[in-house]
């Protein structure tokens, strides 16, 4: 059976009975009453929506995933557009999530949903500044959302001003021109003020008072070092169980920037794009299988490790 896309805000807004979010309270409460979803169930909903356009079981599946979708609306408060209007666009993320996710990966929905959410957002942060100008190329779109983090890090001076050698370091890092690191800088700072006058809601402030404090904890730095390391050690085993062309076409297919079409992929390998597809699947499974493994051997220490420590003293 054929699946029908919800192609604009309008129509997706309806798989979520109408609840507003113009109030936040409200919509919080309405929205808890959702039942979060185990594994299990979210692959049973998400394989119902694929295989039979079952629209309950999408309604199910996106709407105990809601309060991802306020738990990162926040993060992206400091840009001083209205709460509201950030949970909408990322409700919409949420929505073509639902309408792309193949459970069969091995993969929790949340895990997919975060892109297409964030995606959602930024997209209507970017059309809510005065962007014509700055351009939406990933470079561009890079320096948006990381200049201004950058220069809070090595405290720039907030009215604008960059000597040469801190555009340099600033292009250096995030792996873009100069010249652009000028050129967005000079565009934020002429959009925006610190000191203009910011909506939100029923509140009215400065601009500077929606500001996150960047100022990085180390704590939470040296943790999370960690946990990339922790899972960028865990991926580069897990590729070790591959074969060498499934390796290849994993990586060409989901660890590339640009992924490369499944049409090209066959033509380069002399077989069928359903052969890349099976081999893609194949590799994916066996990647879920040593991630799991890991993680279940991880459990298993630390709980033995939680044991020793209680026992009595002689």
């Amino acid at each position: 059976m054929r699946r029908q896309f919800l192609s604009n805000p309008q129509e997706m807004n309806v798989m979520f009975d109408g609840y507003s979010t113009a109030n936040i309270g409200r919509y919080l409460r309405q929205i808890r009453r959702f039942p979060l979803l185990e594994a299990e169930e979210e692959c049973v909903s998400a394989r119902s929506w694929r295989e039979n356009a079952d629209g309950r079981a999408l309604h199910k599946l996106l709407t105990s995933h809601l309060r991802l979708v306020v738990s990162i609306a926040h993060t992206y408060r400091g840009y001083g557009l209205p709460l509201s209007d950030l949970i909408s666009e990322g409700n919409i993320g949420l929505i073509q999530a639902g309408h792309r996710f193949d459970p069969e990966k091995g993969f929790r929905f949340s895990t997919y949903a975060i892109w297409w959410i964030k995606a959602a957002i930024r997209d209507y942060i970017l059309r809510s500044w005065s962007l014509v100008k700055i351009g939406k190329t990933r470079s561009q779109r890079t320096l948006f959302f990381k200049l201004r983090q950058m220069k809070n890090r090595v405290a720039a001076d907030r009215d604008g001003d960059m000597t040469p050698d801190l555009v340099k370091l600033i292009a250096g890092h995030l792996g873009v021109k100069e010249h652009e690191v000028v050129y967005m800088n000079q565009r934020l700072e002429r959009d925006m003020s610190l000191n203009a006058t910011a909506q939100e809601e029923d509140r009215t402030g400065e601009w500077q008072d929606r500001l996150p404090d960047e100022t990085p904890d180390q704590e939470r730095v040296l943790a999370e070092n960690d946990e990339h390391e922790y899972r960028r050690k865990t991926l580069r085993d897990a590729l070790r169980t591959l074969r060498d062309r499934e390796r290849y076409v994993f990586e060409l297919r989901q660890l590339a920037e640009n992924p490369i079409p499944m049409e090209a992929l066959a033509s380069e390998l002399g077989i069928s794009r359903e052969r890349v597809r099976q081999i893609e699947a194949r590799a994916f499974e066996k990647i879920c299988r040593a991630v799991r493994s890991v993680q279940l051997r991880t459990v298993v220490a630390d709980q033995q490790v939680g044991a020793m420590g209680r026992r009595p003293t002689p």
